[in-house]
């Protein structure tokens, strides 16, 4: 096998491996902000700090596991050409995966503002789309299904 194909394959599985334990613990966050007494304002601050540092972190992540799977798919040709249809639903999750990364921006957003208007039952919930999402790309990315 090629170095330079290891090397990508490597560095993209730790990224979005790092990228998604971001993703699993933010909600998590939120579930215990959406918990917070009203008059517990240092509780609130740490997890809005905690909460803060994760997303720009996440994002970072989020950055080089985007930029080492185009490497992988445009750079060394992984799946392209035929039997590569599993590719484009992959890529259609890591949209979806983009998207959810953001809403959890717009909600920590709302959190700072004092606007959440959802439950920690609705945020347990939530919480388990990232898993969902993982596992939908792991499997398509083992498999190959189509």
């Amino acid at each position: 096998m090629d170095n330079q194909y290891l090397w990508a394959k490597a560095l993209h599985i730790i990224f979005v491996a790092s990228w998604f334990a971001g993703l699993f613990y933010q909600p998590r966050i939120f579930v215990n902000l959406a918990m917070v007494a009203s008059d517990s304002h240092a509780e609130r601050e740490r997890l809005l700090l905690m909460a803060r540092k994760l997303q720009k972190f996440a994002t970072l992540l989020m950055i080089v596991a985007l930029v080492t799977g185009l490497w992988l798919w445009l750079g060394i040709g992984i799946g392209r050409g035929p039997g590569s249809g599993w590719m484009h639903a992959k890529l259609a999750l890591v949209v979806a995966v983009i998207g959810f990364h953001h809403v959890n921006g717009a909600m920590l957003k709302r959190f700072e503002a004092s606007a959440n208007k959802r439950s920690h039952r609705w945020f347990r919930v939530y919480n388990e789309m990232s898993v969902v999402l993982f596992a939908a790309v792991v499997f398509l990315v083992v498999f190959k299904p189509f």
